[in-house]
């Protein structure tokens, strides 16, 4: 074959192949190997220079060369099992004046799972231009782009994202409340074999215990009283070829995990008030803040659950431990906060940051999302001071830790917040909900929350 090239010399020829592919093989019409490149001799343990004229099946199991060389079809991304593993292979027929003289064949991918982590790295590049764009049915809103991080820690995560994206395996997602978990669960479906088909959530413990069933599996006509015609898809059935997100899972009450298990192991599901199960693909992602190990201890979690649903252990870490973020998400915070209500900031004082990178975040970057959007509202100058900061920032001493809930503290601030834009603007609530970015009848909710006037 090789030597049938006139105006490239043979070693430029060989110089190219060896170093455009992995692996190459390239056969004549009867079978016989004219060229294999120095890799694949590698992998099949074989010497270059021993390999040229013998047949094509002496030297790779499993092998179709021959048959691509003697039919003329080509035969695309197909897979191959040599030497313990499965190969993702192409064999293209080498026409001549109409004639099939033979077939050239490479490897693109060693194995199924190199292939599926190519997918999942392209799709994660893919989703850097085409988010905008994802079907508003998908649901997954979160990209890793999103995922902002200087932090080791978290970019390893990242990494491990693209890895396990593409299979079916069951992740569980853990970390303290405000770190992010849901961002990672998006991610996720973004880029796994699931992405253009339905991310359904569901928080756990803001269903109650008596709905919860109905909102998992749904219910059939007249299953009880108040039940819709014609019934309801539960959200297995909504996220049926997709990605089902299981957020605060550890708050499931016990005799719900037990049917969780059930439609887990079988892929089924039974409607409430059905008479016949029903078949559902589903991926889970699960999300947790709670102690699940401890849980188990105290038979407040199923410990066959657990395994179930924590295949791949995702621990996502708290911002005290990641201080390199807190610079860089506070200002995507300021910028973000400050393009939404068209107010000119451009960054922090150094006191600000430095106050920041010396405080705990028991909220983690929620708590400093809440925390720098607050500081916008109130500053009036072009950088985010000291006296824009919430009240518990710049005088810790009045909310001492364990003190107070970062619920609490966030009301308070947000009240405190409001209080300032009466202030500002004592006779106009319509300029008042204005400067923070909020409807007029927001902020009459808001007022009428914390008894405002």
């Amino acid at each position: 074959m090789l030597h049938s090239f006139s105006t490239v010399s043979l070693d430029v020829v060989e110089k190219i192949l060896e170093n455009a592919f992995e692996w190459i093989v390239v056969v004549d019409k009867d079978g016989l190997i004219t060229y294999m490149n120095k890799n694949y001799c590698d992998f099949v343990e074989v010497r270059q220079e021993e390999v040229v004229g013998r047949h094509v099946t002496e030297v790779i199991e499993n092998t179709r060369m021959h048959i691509v060389a003697q039919t003329g079809k080509e035969e695309l991304a197909d897979l191959q099992y040599i030497r313990g593993n499965y190969m993702i292979a192409n064999r293209i027929p080498i026409i001549l004046k109409d004639e099939c003289v033979g077939a050239f064949g490479t490897v693109i991918f060693r194995d199924a799972s190199q292939w599926m982590q190519m997918s999942s790295h392209v799709k994660s590049l893919m989703s850097k231009i085409q988010s905008y764009i994802q079907d508003i049915n998908n649901g997954a809103k979160y990209t890793l782009d999103d995922i902002l991080t200087e932090s080791s820690m978290v970019q390893e995560l990242k990494d491990k994202v693209k890895l396990v994206a593409a299979s079916d395996i069951s992740i569980l997602i853990r970390g303290e409340s405000g770190t992010g978990k849901e961002l990672f669960a998006h991610s996720i479906h973004q880029i796994s074999n699931r992405s253009h088909q339905p991310f359904i959530k569901l928080n756990c413990a803001a269903i109650p215990e008596h709905l919860l069933e109905s909102e998992l599996f749904g219910y059939e006509e007249g299953a009880f009283t108040g039940a819709k015609k014609g019934g309801k898809k539960g959200k297995f059935q909504l996220a049926d070829g997709g990605t089902l997100f299981l957020d605060e899972i550890g708050d499931m009450p016990m005799n719900m995990q037990v049917k969780l298990l059930r439609a887990l192991q079988d892929g089924e599901i039974e409607p409430v008030g059905a008479t016949k199960a029903v078949s559902v693909n589903v991926r889970i992602l699960a999300a947790t803040n709670r102690p699940l190990e401890r849980m188990m201890e105290e038979k407040r979690f199923r410990e066959d659950l657990y395994y179930r649903i924590n295949v791949i252990p995702f621990y996502i870490p708290p911002l005290r431990n990641r201080y390199e973020d807190i610079s860089l998400l506070a200002g995507h915070f300021v910028q973000k906060v400050s393009n939404k209500i068209g107010k000119r900031i451009l960054g922090m004082e150094d006191k600000v940051l430095e106050k920041f990178l010396h405080y705990s975040w028991p909220g983690n970057i929620r708590e400093l999302e809440n925390a720098v959007e607050a500081a916008v509202h109130l500053t009036e100058k072009e950088k985010i001071t000291m006296d824009s900061l919430p009240e518990y920032l710049r005088d810790p001493a009045v909310f001492s830790l364990g003190s107070k809930k970062l619920k609490e503290i966030l009301e308070e601030t947000e009240k405190g917040v409001l209080q300032r834009s009466l202030e500002k603007f004592p006779n106009d609530k319509l300029a008042a909900a204005h400067s923070l970015g909020i409807s007029k009848s927001t902020l009459y909710e808001k007022l009428n929350k914390y008894g405002l006037s």
